[in-house]
């Protein structure tokens, strides 16, 4: 193979990928079996079986027990709003982003103490086994699962406090600059870091995915001087959605 040339399961899956984005394989198709791709292609089964991986792993092809390997319906992306935090009324940003676009989602939600791991511990400038609110969120949006959260507060700074559970109290439900504000802690900056990674066996059952389905990660983290207060992983279906930011000009 010369320097720069794909292997050749590649090119089988690059070509089959294009005859499915271009509507010659459309969804609910066959997909060519292994020994057709194998003859098409001049290749090996083993090249054959790996171009279907390829595809099986970008979610444009599924298997069906006992039936064969089809094309997927390609859902048509929709859009999530991030901004730049806005006073509303002591809406949460979730339910800023949803009475914008003028839709009424819901949401379930858990919280428990936990003990800090190391990654929560650096995020909240805690000691590892230091306590946290952890709090499971899975956000709806007509009824389809479209995004999920886990946030941990501090309870060195909400522990005893009537803001200890984030969706329960006074204050539940309201955002984190509200419900922080009520314990005279003032956020004053929060910052967001979007990556991009396969999705987890649980999340995805719980967003409707397929296995290797790739998901979207918002690492979020409100500051008050400095302090980190909340952090949170917001994980969304890379397929289904995708992410717009509206920040002002200052």
């Amino acid at each position: 193979m010369t320097f720069g040339e794909q292997p050749a399961y590649l090119r089988v899956a690059d070509d089959l990928r294009k005859q499915i984005v271009s509507g010659t394989l459309p969804p609910h198709t066959r997909l060519p079996s292994q020994a057709r791709i194998r003859e098409e292609y001049g290749v090996s089964d083993t090249v054959a079986l790996e171009a279907r991986k390829v595809l099986m792993a970008e979610g444009l092809v599924e298997g069906r027990s006992g039936s064969g390997t089809y094309v997927r319906e390609r859902p048509v992306p929709r859009r999530v709003s991030r901004a730049a935090y806005r006073h509303r009324g002591g809406l949460s940003p979730f339910r800023q982003e949803q009475a914008e676009a003028g839709v009424r989602g819901t949401w379930e939600s858990r919280s428990e103490q936990d003990l800090a791991d190391a990654d929560v511990a650096r995020r909240l400038a805690l000691e590892p086994g230091d306590r946290v609110m952890r709090t499971s969120y899975v956000f709806r949006d007509a009824g389809e699962a479209m995004m999920l959260s886990t946030s941990w507060e501090p309870l060195v700074i909400t522990g005893r406090t009537p803001v200890m559970l984030p969706e329960e109290g006074p204050l539940g439900g309201c955002g984190v600059v509200e419900r922080m504000a009520a314990i005279d802690v003032i956020v004053d900056n929060v910052a967001e870091e979007v990556g991009a990674r396969p999705g987890l066996a649980e999340e995805l059952h719980l967003l409707g995915g397929v296995p290797g389905h790739v998901v979207l990660v918002i690492e979020r983290t409100y500051y008050a001087s400095g302090r980190p207060v909340e952090t949170a992983d917001v994980v969304i279906p890379a397929d289904r959605y995708r992410v717009a930011y509206h920040l002002p000009v200052k």
